[in-house]
């Protein structure tokens, strides 16, 4: 890494960030969303599992 130029590094990320495609406004508002949804999704998925574990951990520990 001895002999790398700081500007010319910022040069080379200049280069590379502007041949970057980037969301439109409505990709990313959809994006967010199905991220959210899938969010709560998994939140009930894992509260009902939760749930029904502890249901059964209870009633095998009141069985003896």
């Amino acid at each position: 890494m001895a002999g790398v130029n700081p500007l010319k590094f910022l040069q080379e990320v200049r280069q590379e960030v502007g041949k970057v495609t980037w969301p439109t406004r409505q990709e990313t508002l959809i994006s967010t969303v199905m991220v959210l949804i899938f969010v709560v999704l998994a939140s009930v998925f894992f509260l009902a599992a939760d749930q029904v574990i502890a249901w059964l951990v209870q009633l095998m520990l009141s069985i003896r």
